[in-house]
């Protein structure tokens, strides 16, 4: 079969966000640093230059259905530059031959672990442990398999909510992950909110897969100015811009007593971040960092 590539070059606030548009249409995204630094005291170590740009590649079959992908996909890369990210390049096509790839690309993904939460890909058959928290999830579907250091900053710190309360809303759900793994953890019921029809239609679908759609509830639309009820645990695995100019209607949300994590943040707009989230009446309980991405327990002030 003959495949088309397609990939972006992104700066590192980006990546996230475009292998979640990129995972629409495909099934599986890579991301590959375009830069090595090496490390002083081992010359035969490297790590990844997160000043320098990214590639997000996917791939889809050269169909009749193709033209319609890369439409969808461009017009999406387009919508993103309202959230402010930092440089977001052009998609790139080009055809490709690998009649393996449609499985070839799955032997690059392995149960994820964070703390005692397991993010399982839907072909792995992996025996269960006592004491896990397991999730199906597989790679590229909208935000957040639990490889990037946001969604796993917000997995880390929801486990540290004891008990797991009752009720949870998730702010720009994505993939639902966060919603998920709260019902693992012992919440009664989650609410699931965002404003790409394509990221409801994945986290009903990954309800379903993990056998949790009656307790998980996810509409489209934005999340309002004033409350109908809030909430003890609201989750925003979202990006800086968007954190800043919904930091009011976040506070409006969370109960009195009760907890916001926010993520997505990009080290250097931590303090901008933290400025409105604090103007609300919240305060920083808990902040997490992993290497540029920030993530963040808040509390309302007594």
């Amino acid at each position: 079969m003959r495949w088309l590539e397609l990939s972006v070059t992104v700066d590192i606030e980006a990546v996230e966000a475009v292998s979640e548009i990129l995972g629409r249409v495909a099934e599986g995204t890579a991301v590959h640093p375009t830069s090595l630094v090496r490390d002083l005291e081992d010359e035969l170590v490297a790590r990844e230059d997160v000043t320098a740009p990214y590639v997000v590649t996917a791939h889809v079959a050269d169909d009749s259905v193709a033209s319609g992908q890369i439409e969808s996909t461009e017009r999406a890369l387009w919508h993103l530059q309202a959230f402010g990210l930092r440089a977001v390049g052009a998609l790139r096509v080009r055809p490709v031959d690998d009649a393996q790839w449609t499985d070839a690309w799955k032997v690059h993904y392995v149960p994820q672990r964070v703390g005692r939460l397991v993010i399982v890909p839907s072909w792995i058959d992996e025996p269960e442990v006592e004491g896990e928290a397991r999730i199906r999830l597989d790679p590229g579907m909208a935000f957040g398999t639990g490889l990037h250091p946001t969604t796993r900053g917000c997995l880390a710190l929801l486990q540290e909510l004891e008990p797991m309360p009752a009720d949870v809303l998730d702010v720009g759900c994505g993939s639902g992950i966060l919603a998920l793994a709260a019902l693992t953890l012992g919440a009664r019921r989650a609410v699931g909110l965002d404003t790409d029809p394509l990221a409801v239609e994945a986290t009903r679908t990954n309800a379903e897969r993990n056998g949790v759609a009656e307790r998980l509830t996810v509409t489209r639309g934005t999340l309002p100015e004033a409350a109908e009820r809030p909430y003890p645990v609201v989750l925003a695995n979202l990006v800086a811009a968007v954190l800043v100019q919904l930091a009011p209607r976040l506070a409006a949300h969370v109960a009195p007593g009760g907890t916001l994590l926010a993520s997505g943040i990009i080290e250097p707009r931590a303090d901008e971040v933290i400025a409105a989230l604090t103007a609300t009446g919240l305060r920083v309980a808990t902040r997490r960092d992993d290497g540029e991405w920030v993530s963040m327990r808040l509390e309302p002030v007594a």
